[in-house]
């Protein structure tokens, strides 16, 4: 197993892109100060900086350290992904909570991690982020398989995302630079896709990461029916989403999608993989009817729903297993991306299965501005379950 990742380690260099020919040439290339042969053991590390703006004129104020960690994928296999470990360099009174913050929908290409747009001021999630710094907590950042490292981006592979932000939570108590507890209180949080890979999380912590002492999950606007969302994504404004799902899907379970699209599904596909972040692909790809793009001329909504795909998007249904975990689940009853209903029923399923819950609607109109109120309602309610006050439930 340590020959195995040892040779991940020396595939995958990590590397930072900072917009000038001379970054784009370093790599760091060092060598694992241990045999990454755990789930979340830390294969290498450089520093790294988070900007809010594309100007780099406000800088956070954090310890910022770019990570290569062990994860595993669908199947189990070891894969090296790339994340961001930031520590707050105010005084901490006992130990530091550590937040795993899963991030939500940032496009295909390589760019779009992250960690490199964190480091370039462009992360549209910035201000959730250092809202959570703020709090003294420390945050870490996954980039999920395929951003930043080989391969594509699995995108909504539930089990694949979910194992990642575990990980990168043991990556964080284990990153040696940094003075984090090995054992300390640690939650999740997650808005859209973030939303999605945090519940997955939270329904996996019981068995694939037992140790990790998790507080509460805050989970915002998730995908939890991948079928009423693709319904509600096609040809709609934000139908970019559902093309990079398709690619995510297949690229998780080893199927070539270029036999179900016509000349220009692949041009459009291949574009967005390789070239467009989240508010490119937006700008770019309103509107995108998926039957234009299909050989047959069918919308690939139906294809979804036949064999091999229905199987495979009823892996990825979240409410199935329980959360050992209290949750805030937020959505928004306007949100024109994920149904309000989706979000709904998810809380209900955990409901029955006997978890904590509280399940809050809000009025904010659109996905994209409904992640402030997922953050006006996590922050407070991190710091209660931070504080050991028990957990609210609406069901």
């Amino acid at each position: 197993m340590a020959t195995l990742i040892a040779a991940i380690t020396t595939a995958l260099p990590l590397t930072l892109h900072s917009g000038t020919a001379a970054a784009d040439r370093q790599s760091l290339r060092e060598p694992a100060t241990r045999p990454a042969a755990d789930n979340g053991d830390v294969m290498s590390s450089e520093p790294g900086a988070f900007y809010l703006d594309p100007l780099k004129a406000f800088k956070v104020k954090a310890s910022v350290n770019r990570i290569m960690y062990r994860t595993t994928d669908r199947v189990g296999k070891p894969i090296a992904v790339t994340g961001t470990v930031l520590t707050p360099r105010t005084l901490q009174r006992g130990p530091r909570p550590i937040i795993a913050f899963a991030p939500g929908t940032q496009g295909l290409a390589d760019k779009c991690a992250p960690s490199r747009q964190m480091a370039e001021g462009t992360e549209y999630e910035a201000l959730p982020i250092k809202k959570l710094l703020d709090q003294g907590h420390a945050v870490v950042v996954t980039d999920y398989q395929g951003l930043g490292t080989p391969g594509v981006h699995t995108y909504m592979n539930r089990e694949v995302q979910g194992r990642a932000v575990l990980d990168s939570i043991r990556a964080a108590q284990r990153l040696d630079v940094v003075d984090l507890p090995d054992a300390g209180p640690v939650a999740l949080y997650g808005y859209s896709q973030g939303g999605g890979a945090a519940a997955s999380a939270a329904e996996l912590a019981r068995t694939y990461a037992p140790e990790l002492k998790i507080k509460g999950a805050v989970v915002g606007a998730p995908p939890a029916d991948m079928n009423k969302v693709a319904d509600n994504l096609d040809g709609s404004a934000y139908s970019a989403f559902f093309n990079y799902a398709l690619s995510g899907l297949a690229a998780g379970y080893g199927i070539d999608i270029d036999p179900y699209l016509n000349s220009r599904g692949k041009r459009v596909t291949s574009d967005l993989r390789d070239n467009h972040c989240t508010t490119q692909a937006i700008g770019k790809y309103p509107f995108l009817q998926s039957r234009s793009l299909t050989v047959d001329g069918r919308p690939l909504t139906e294809r979804l729903k036949r064999a091999p795909w229905n199987t495979i998007v009823a892996e990825q249904q979240l409410g199935k297993r329980k959360p050992a975990l209290p949750i805030l689940l937020s959505h928004s009853v306007l949100d024109d991306v994920i149904p309000h209903q989706v979000g709904k029923n998810l809380a209900a399923d955990w409901c029955r299965r006997g978890a904590t819950v509280k399940f809050t609607s809000n009025h904010i109109p659109t996905h994209i501005a409904a992640t402030e109120g997922a953050s006006a309602e996590g922050i407070p309610w991190l710091a209660d379950r931070f504080s050991g006050k028990a957990a609210p439930s609406t069901c």
